[in-house]
């Protein structure tokens, strides 16, 4: 979930996002098409507020997305429902893709259909700067989301889409690291975390847990 945060971290790529108990991390999963997924959690952990309930609030997360400033955004009800159906048809291909398994064709068809619409348009002006076409709708808006989504799952990145080792975290991230290794959904969050249950378990001589056993409503 985005905004309404009381300590806003630092600056940088990615959402920030706030736990169920208030506390704010940023976290930037990688790609355009797993932002949207931080709308909601569809698989109930840890985010369990809908943050899509009106137009308004797509258009709010078009502006704090990777997308370049200045989309001038107009989005209808209709389209609202389309975003939730592509958001969820989304989670589920993420899943499947981090656990290494087929993706359901209902949800590909989805993302298909989704993309082949016209999508977001970028404009040169006569001083050479880019900027959004005028008219931009909702429908051009999941089409770019759709369109990011098929070059994400068909590309190199394909298999580093991953899901955060902690036990009860949701959330999922490309992990563009060089070696590939990458653990967390954040450092300071997850990362942290079990990084001092670590060390508690070795300063009392117990063994280190399989998964990190980070309980998301405890931050």
């Amino acid at each position: 979930m985005t905004g309404g945060a009381t300590e806003t971290p630092e600056a940088g790529p990615g959402l920030v996002l706030r736990t169920p108990r208030g506390r704010t991390f940023r976290f930037d999963p990688g790609a355009l098409c797993l932002e949207l997924l931080l709308t909601s959690d569809p698989g109930g952990v840890p985010w369990r507020l809908e943050t899509l309930r009106e137009p308004a609030d797509l258009v709010r997360w078009a502006e704090e997305s990777r997308l370049p400033e200045g989309l001038p955004l107009v989005v209808g009800d209709g389209e609202l429902e389309r975003a939730r159906v592509l958001r969820g048809a989304l989670w589920r291909v993420t899943k499947a893709r981090a656990r290494g398994e087929d993706l359901a064709p209902a949800d590909t068809d989805v993302v298909n259909e989704t993309a082949a619409a016209p999508p977001l348009l970028a404009v040169m002006t006569p001083t050479g700067h880019r900027v959004w076409a005028p008219g931009a709708t909702g429908t051009a808006l999941l089409s770019t989301v759709a369109r990011d989504a098929v070059d994400l799952f068909t590309g190199p990145n394909a298999r580093r889409v991953r899901e955060c080792e902690a036990l009860e975290c949701a959330l999922h991230f490309v992990d563009t690291s060089r070696p590939g290794r990458r653990r967390w959904c954040a450092m300071g969050r997850c990362g942290n975390r079990h990084k001092v249950r670590a060390h508690r378990a070795r300063t009392s001589g117990s063994s280190s847990p399989a998964r990190s056993g980070v309980p998301t409503d405890g931050a």
